[in-house]
């Protein structure tokens, strides 16, 4: 028999987090989160994603053992200003049993019903900066500290449940090697004279820290076309300013402005945490911190987080600038290969971007959707 309980004390959503642990024993592939963080994500009082999105953590069990998990999400901002009558799911794992699969989706149905929503999409978390996608390809590929890893069966299961598939995303890599500065150099700087740019480069944290609301402003200005994003609150901008910036080495932060000191680009690139992450084990102490302040410094894997650019400078080449700084860091810093996060694979745009750096798709990932 299924029993489904919602995860509702720290106690409960420790095991809700822990499960993907037993789950994914000696998979060289996945990557664990930290579990206090993860913890902290869910906490109500200390995540702003809940101002604006109600959540619910629910545990399946079978023969009293712990057998899958989901989160049922509302982003109401989504709702009431794009109009999206969608109930999402999340963070979800499960054994290969599709009534478990089944009996976890109930839950997020009773909760689109139950606030006349139309449709439900996932996995997907609360906001465009959270995870995305179910994997489909590259299950021999390891993960980041940014998607989600799941065995190929996920995918399975939701088709033979009725569902569709809603958006397809790509993740490319390629080797450094692969950069030839000639592509951008003379880009570089037709573009910085043309147009009266400079770039901004960082040593220290405490230098990017001023310029990070502005970043978060530029972000939600370049993706505001899109139909699926929901821009980012002042009280989420501090939120993941505190997790997040902190966390990446600023030298791989790098900004474009203009002759005003305006911010007309960005872009964001993280060392890979995912071997570090494995030796941790979901804790910080006593050890993990070190393993992931060694891959902050040292790493040699790198990816491309986030990069932005303000609609009034899109289609003007301005990202050569950005690409002429990254080449001129990585190149000191003797990095070895570069990794794009999950990109929508119908936004051509972004992937122009890459086409002289031969990027190869490895991984391919893509949400669900079923009319309620």
């Amino acid at each position: 028999m299924i029993t489904i309980k919602e995860a509702k004390t720290k106690s409960e959503l420790t095991d809700y987090i822990k499960f993907p642990f037993s789950l994914y024993k000696n998979n060289k592939y996945w990557v664990p989160p930290i579990i206090a963080d993860e913890l902290e994500t869910f906490d109500k009082t200390k995540n702003p994603a809940f101002e604006n999105a109600e959540a619910y953590f629910y545990i399946a069990y079978k023969n009293n053992e712990i057998v899958g998990r989901i989160a049922a999400i509302i982003n109401w901002s989504e709702v009431k200003e794009k109009q999206k009558k969608k109930v999402r799911f999340g963070w979800f794992d499960v054994i290969d049993d599709i009534e478990v699969t089944k009996a976890l989706l109930e839950k997020v149905y009773e909760l689109g019903r139950k606030n006349n929503l139309e449709h439900v999409e996932g996995p997907m978390g609360f906001s465009n900066l959270d995870k995305v996608g179910v994997l489909t390809e590259g299950f021999d590929e390891i993960g980041t500290m940014i998607t989600w890893y799941n065995h190929p069966y996920y995918a399975t299961h939701f088709e033979q449940l009725g569902y569709s598939v809603e958006k397809k995303y790509l993740e490319s890599k390629f080797p450094f090697e692969n950069v030839k500065p000639e592509f951008f150099e003379k880009a570089n700087d037709l573009v910085k004279r043309r147009y009266q740019l400079s770039p901004l480069n960082f040593k220290t944290t405490k230098e990017v820290m001023p310029h990070v609301d502005k970043m978060f402003d530029l972000f939600n200005e370049s993706y505001a076309s899109l139909s699926s994003f929901v821009a980012i609150s002042d009280v989420q901008k501090e939120y993941f300013k505190k997790k997040y910036i902190s966390f990446i080495n600023p030298e791989f932060i790098k900004f474009v402005e203009d002759k005003d000191h305006n911010i007309v680009a960005f872009s964001i690139v993280m060392p890979s945490f995912s071997e570090a992450l494995q030796k941790s084990k979901g804790k910080l102490f006593p050890f993990g911190f070190l393993h992931l302040l060694k891959a902050k410094n040292q790493s040699k894997d790198m990816i491309f987080y986030l990069i932005g650019v303000h609609p009034d400078y899109q289609n003007k080449a301005v990202t050569a600038i950005i690409f002429n700084e990254y080449y001129l860091t990585f190149k000191e810093k003797g990095v070895i290969n570069c990794f794009r996060t999950p990109e929508l694979a119908d936004n051509l745009a972004i992937h122009n971007l890459w086409k002289h750096f031969n990027p190869v798709v490895h991984k391919r990932r893509c949400t669900f959707l079923k009319n309620l």
